[in-house]
């Protein structure tokens, strides 16, 4: 409509038997608009509801295995992590030690197994072979899959870490 003085553009609202909404407070000058404000606020509150309705709530699920679990309770958990990243959940998959299981916890992690993982670099850097197999799971796309199946360096956070798994 154009540049009108406050009192101007109140006039004109009431004419039309409509309110006066600023819009844009921060605009030089700030943007109004002529309209019927229970009709505006209705439609923002079903807009604000529609967002809300279609908003996705990442789950995380875990799962927990024990040194010695059986291979058909293995499988079994196993189905359900699948059926967790379908559903579009995250999953943590966690070694659960018992008493004296604590002790032999090297035999999950073992040197050689960390070996075969991670490479030393001529600077002194680990390489992770394959960066997307994580203990916290999720359901990824096969382009990102592609991209992470290269050869990656370890996090520096992590470095003291891995050179103590290696040796």
């Amino acid at each position: 409509m154009g540049v009108y003085s406050r009192s101007d553009a109140l006039r004109i609202a009431g004419e039309r038997d409509s309110d006066l909404v600023e819009i844009a407070p921060q605009a030089d000058p700030p943007v109004c608009k002529i309209i019927d404000f229970g009709k505006f606020r209705y439609e923002q509150q079903k807009r604000e509801k529609l967002q809300k309705k279609n908003q996705t709530v990442s789950v995380l699920k875990e799962i927990r295995f024990h040194p010695n679990t059986d291979v058909h309770d293995f499988e079994f958990t196993t189905k359900h992590a699948i059926n967790f990243l379908t559903d579009g959940n995250k999953v943590k998959a966690t070694v659960w030690f018992k008493g004296r299981e604590m002790a032999y916890t090297e035999l999950v992690k073992s040197n050689r197994g960390a070996a075969k993982t991670f490479k030393k670099t001529a600077s002194g850097k680990f390489k992770r072979k394959k960066a997307y197999m994580s203990h916290i799971l999720t359901s990824k796309s096969t382009k990102r899959k592609r991209n992470l199946r290269h050869a990656t360096l370890v996090a520096k956070s992590e470095q003291k870490r891995v050179t103590i798994m290696v040796q």
